[in-house]
């Protein structure tokens, strides 16, 4: 609005970043949909046939964990959580026996309520049946999930950096516009000039201009 020559450089580093962000909003979720179809068609698919996505720290577990385990390991009606702790819900478990329980490896008296508490926790925190996972066999496919994981991680945190620069880019531009505008508006009030002498005889000037 000024007219100032330096409003240009503002304006393409707006335009800069703003299609930087998007470009990269675009490759995150490209990368995000790839890993979601991968754990679907090669981990999921045995126990969903239709895919059904959900929130992203359970793909994050999908990463760290090659098998979710059952979520009832009871063949009959009784309920029984999965105990081995290689898998997720069988790391729950030992998670939800160590907080709850006097000892993990001492199971207490199921009308207990350390063994209530524990069980509330298991069923509050474990992988039911229709988002179980197994990537047992599939190394080769764990892996390329692996690192299409950490490309969309790492995009997505790009693209955020955009915005934060993007931000800056407006706070500068800002500041610059406000120094300019007090410097155009003082640009024809006087210029005081101030004397002093002081001890000594030492004298002194300096100039100020009201903003």
């Amino acid at each position: 609005m000024a007219h100032q020559d330096r409003a240009a450089v503002y304006l393409a580093a707006e335009v800069y970043l703003l299609s930087r962000f998007l470009q990269l909003d675009r490759e995150a979720n490209r990368e995000a949909t790839r890993f979601q179809t991968l754990a679907f068609n090669v981990a999921r698919r045995p126990y969903m046939p239709e895919r059904a996505d959900t929130v992203f720290e359970y793909y994050e577990q999908m990463e760290r964990f090659p098998e979710s385990g059952v979520y009832d390991a009871d063949p009959g009606p009784a309920f029984e959580p999965e105990s081995d702790p290689l898998t997720y819900n069988g790391s729950v478990w030992l998670l939800a026996r160590r907080t709850f329980w006097p000892d993990p490896n001492v199971k207490p008296d199921p009308m207990s309520q350390a063994y209530i508490n524990a069980l509330n926790f298991y069923w509050n925190n474990a992988v039911t049946p229709g988002f179980q996972w197994n990537w047992r066999n599939h190394s080769l496919e764990h892996e390329e999930y692996r690192q299409s994981i950490r490309r969309s991680d790492n995009t997505y945190r790009k693209a955020q950096d955009q915005v934060g620069l993007l931000l800056a880019n407006h706070v500068l531009s800002a500041v610059d516009a406000l120094i300019s505008a007090r410097l155009a508006a003082a640009a024809g009030r006087a210029v005081e000039v101030h004397s002093l002498v002081g001890l000594g005889g030492r004298a002194g000037v300096w100039f100020s201009v009201s903003f």
